[in-house]
């Protein structure tokens, strides 16, 4: 592939696509966040929960699949290959139902504030997973 890059590429730019993605995912939480009614504590509980499932049962997986991935391959790749297809197709899905589900108000604010803070946390936990593992095999490498 005349623009491939390399195992190592691969690695750093899924870390910085999960942050920016979680990134992005916590400023619209943090915004309906804070024109929620104000249960400090209980909303806290309830993102540090779904933060919990989304990274153990979900992302946790995807990392450990995705970087096992990267690791078998040899020759340079599409810098696009850190997912696979069934991965782009998920996140696109994923992104197209955010937008849908705010555009339209089909879940109060209270609940995006929540569930998007704790889903852009555990995003964004797994980003660092992707460059700590980056860092470490640019170090022995």
């Amino acid at each position: 592939m005349k623009y491939g890059v390399n195992r190592q590429t691969l690695l750093l730019t899924a870390g910085i696509v999960w942050l920016v993605a979680g990134a992005n995912i916590l400023r619209i939480g943090l915004i309906t966040w804070f024109n929620s009614p104000r249960d400090l504590l209980f909303k806290v509980g309830e993102a540090t929960v779904v933060f919990l499932l989304f990274f153990l049962f979900v992302f946790k997986k995807l990392y450990d699949k995705h970087t096992r991935r990267i690791e078998q391959k040899t020759d340079k790749s599409c810098p696009f290959s850190f997912f696979d297809v069934k991965g782009w197709i998920i996140m696109t899905f994923m992104i197209a139902l955010g937008i849908t589900v705010r555009e339209f108000h089909l879940l109060p604010n209270r609940f995006i504030s929540v569930f998007y803070t704790g889903l852009s946390l555990a995003l964004m936990f797994t980003g660092l997973l992707f460059l700590r593992y980056w860092w470490k095999k640019r170090r022995t490498t």
